[in-house]
């Protein structure tokens, strides 16, 4: 763990002295390095399931996968904020690559952490930079209102966490995952119990989110500068979902109980949002209600508490992560040379930048789920779950695919087929650093196609 980790902190002696236009490319090489590094990750010999073991942190069969996805995306982020940061004054460019390193840090921090208080702890101190890159490098003056959301949900939700597993500490002697699992404590259906359930999962349904919770985000992303998106959508609405899989497997008995609720109430969310999608105007607003469709589906796998319903929300979570991330980056080219999020008015761009249109064909199918990529295996490993679960969700399940599916091709053809407006005759062409970037989302997604084991073990 530490041979990625204290690398990863030894980037900000580069980020601050070196010369301005080798920090930029020095931090995105270095940053591609420890990406690479990361794939050992994936390799486990262990017959406990846990590798790369010290004294606080290890990693395992969940952890692995989102551990490389989060390496993976810092050079991605780099790449991508190039374009827009280079009219930022100097010091203001060094601490947006410092704020990206240390993000990362703490987010391989609370992946690999194996107490969950100190779970908690990295969980809140990714608020922190994500909040400063939001209201700091945001496009509106909307910003600073959608930072106090994001800020306020999820520190609203986080304080029953906090109680919840002080109470936790308090009867088990321990909070650490290597021996909870092992500790046969009383969880019977008492009040109480039921109320440390609902404490310790609400601030990770919030961060997910839960429909009905959810306001942050779109507003969060709408907001936020393509680094942001990309590492919200990617990494930090998983670790509302890692943390999901954590808790419930140590709160099994009363997770079959309380769980039916949560589980109707993610599917009603997965139809609205999807539907919400087709009457957006805003293009990162849709591809954001999309992300909150997407983590309904895996909440209700996590909550089926089985190991296919696990195994699918792993597997949609990556998928979904490259897709979604890749998704922002090309409404992100579109902004910078139409200056406009509507979609009306980024209409025929296909016949202006040919190959730009490819790769919005390849990652709007990959959103709505084509086969053979592992986004369609994680959503036919869900829906097969909860189908067992109860027959009559298959409507729901059913119903959200199709939505997605029209969705999708609805966003696609709007900005890439019809009549050119007069007004976009004159974009600047596309530039090799971003089909370089968006070959980097969409092809760990053809390999995951090809070798599922990665994430399958």
């Amino acid at each position: 763990m530490l041979k990625i980790l204290i690398p990863t902190l030894m980037l900000t002696p580069t980020i601050w002295f070196s010369p301005l236009r080798q920090a930029w490319s020095a931090t995105m090489t270095y940053g591609l390095l420890l990406a690479t590094m990361s794939l050992l990750w994936l390799k486990h010999s262990s017959e406990t399931t846990w590798t790369h073991m010290n004294s606080y942190m290890a990693v395992d069969y969940i952890s692995g996968p989102l551990l490389v996805l989060t390496c993976w995306l810092l050079p991605l982020m780099i790449l991508a904020s190039r374009g827009h940061m280079s009219l930022e004054p100097a010091e203001r460019q060094r601490m947006f690559l410092l704020l990206l390193t240390t993000l990362q840090a703490l987010l391989i921090l609370a992946f690999s952490a194996t107490e969950l208080m100190m779970f908690y702890l990295m969980f809140e101190a990714t608020l922190i930079p994500t909040l400063a890159m939001i209201t700091r490098w945001g496009n509106q003056a909307e910003r600073l209102n959608a930072g106090t959301y994001f800020l306020f949900y999820t520190l609203a939700g986080s304080l029953p966490l906090l109680v919840s597993l002080m109470v936790l500490q308090n009867s088990t002697g321990t909070l650490s995952l290597l021996t909870l699992s092992f500790n046969h404590f009383n969880l019977d259906s008492t009040y109480s119990n039921k109320a440390l359930w609902v404490g310790c999962l609400v601030a990770l349904l919030v961060k997910m989110p839960l429909y009905g919770v959810h306001l942050w985000l779109p507003k969060a992303h709408v907001e936020a500068p393509v680094a942001g998106s990309m590492i919200l959508a990617a990494v930090l609405l998983k670790l509302g979902g890692y943390g999901m899989m954590r808790i419930t497997m140590l709160l099994t008995p009363l997770t079959k109980d309380l769980s039916y609720p949560f589980i109707i109430l993610a599917l009603w969310g997965l139809i609205m949002t999807a539907s919400i999608c087709l009457r957006q105007t805003d293009l990162k607003s849709l591809i954001a209600y999309s992300s909150v469709a997407h983590m309904g589906l895996v909440i209700a796998g996590i909550l089926t508490q089985t190991t296919w319903g696990y195994l699918g929300a792993l597997t949609l979570m990556v998928a979904h992560g490259l897709t979604s991330s890749a998704l922002f980056c090309l409404a992100n080219t579109n902004y910078e040379r139409t200056h406009s999020r509507t979609i009306i008015l980024i209409r025929g761009a296909q016949l202006i930048l040919p190959l730009m249109g490819t790769w919005w064909l390849i990652a709007s199918l990959a959103n709505l789920a084509l086969p053979p990529l592992p986004n369609l295996v994680g959503e036919l490993l869900l829906i097969v779950t909860l189908f067992k679960w109860s027959t009559w969700s298959i409507i729901l399940t059913g119903a959200a695919t199709l939505i997605t599916a029209a969705y999708s091709l609805y966003m696609f053809l709007l900005t890439q087929r019809g009549p050119t407006p007069p007004h976009i005759l004159a974009l600047e062409p596309t530039y090799t650093r971003e089909h370089l970037l968006l070959a980097l989302h969409l092809l760990p997604l053809l390999l995951l196609t090809l070798k599922p084991e990665l994430i399958w073990n």
